[in-house]
């Protein structure tokens, strides 16, 4: 792996990130309407009138978008405490985490996010938030528990840089998307395996497959880049760590000790366990390496053992 390449330029890299983002997923999900426009009205032969239909519903499309997005956007520390079933660790429960965080803030300027703790014999973390009103760590009493000071360290750390770096809210943006894209699958899916037995005019059937595997391009684009930011993070997360702590192998320790136990029985959405330091869903070599949250936590601790 390239060296860390310094917090202001990952900033600036992530920030414009999250600018093509915003603008990628409206241009995939505008982009989906459009063909299904093209495909439903007769195509090149009346490209007129698919352009004519296609501008007079943009409005409602970037509205819908927009609504949902806001939503999802300023609701997203109550839905995120909500999936991850964590709740508030109060300083006087647990000094030891409190020290390690301030210290770790403190040697770098940055406030201090909030503290919360889920309660599971897993070991695991995760940073979430989109400002620093909202910005938190969350660890599991296992990892707590496991973990010496040092490898502790580490991982909170690592969870910092996601925050300093800004890639919580990149994340949060992308899952904001994707989950769009994923409810309108849904509502397609649902309509033509119920609604189809109950519709006698079979082109209102070929209409909605026609969307439904629109929608379902759009969702497989959406999910491989999702996944590709995804895995990024966690090599630059632990480049960061190192780069706060100065002490890489604590952190391949820590690791190494949550390779094997890091599943939260508790958490049960995907998009949830993504956030995790560690989440092993899929292998992450050959194809299905496109789909796998993170790298594989082995060429992590190889790459950390390096530094």
């Amino acid at each position: 792996m390239a060296a860390y390449i310094g917090l202001h330029q990952q900033i600036r890299s992530n920030n414009l990130k999250s600018s093509l983002i915003l603008a990628g997923f409206p241009f995939l999900i505008l982009a989906g309407v459009y063909a299904f426009f093209f495909f439903v009205m007769g195509g090149q032969e009346h490209i007129h009138q698919v352009n004519q239909r296609f501008i007079t519903t943009i409005p409602f499309v970037i509205g819908g978008v927009l609504i949902w997005f806001l939503i999802a956007y300023f609701a997203n520390a109550s839905l995120v405490q909500l999936a991850s079933g964590s709740r508030s660790l109060e300083r006087k429960e647990n000094m030891r985490v409190y020290n390690l965080t301030e210290n770790l803030c403190m040697s770098v300027g940055m406030k201090m996010p909030q503290l919360f703790v889920i309660d599971s014999p897993a070991l695991n973390a995760f940073a979430s938030g989109i400002n620093e009103k909202s910005y938190a760590v969350t660890l599991t009493t296992g990892i707590i528990e496991a973990l010496n000071d040092e490898e502790l360290e580490g991982v909170i750390a690592h969870e910092l840089t996601h925050i300093r770096n800004k890639d919580v809210r990149l994340l949060i943006i992308s899952i904001i998307f994707v989950g769009i894209i994923s409810f309108v699958v849904e509502i397609l899916f649902r309509n033509l395996l119920w609604g189809g037995s109950r519709r006698d005019d079979k082109d209102d059937n070929k209409l909605m497959i026609v969307a439904l595997l629109i929608s379902l391009v759009a969702y497989f684009l959406s999910v491989v880049f999702k996944f590709a930011l995804s895995r990024k993070r966690e090599y630059l997360a632990d480049a960061g760590a190192v780069q706060l702590t100065r002490n890489s192998r604590a952190l391949a320790s820590a690791l190494r000790k949550i390779s094997g136990h890091s599943e939260v029985s508790s958490v049960k959405s995907e998009d949830m366990k993504q956030m995790f330091i560690e989440h092993k869903a899929l292998d992450g070599a050959g194809f299905a390496g496109l789909f796998a949250t993170h790298p594989p936590i082995e060429k992590r601790i190889a790459i950390l053992e390096q530094m």
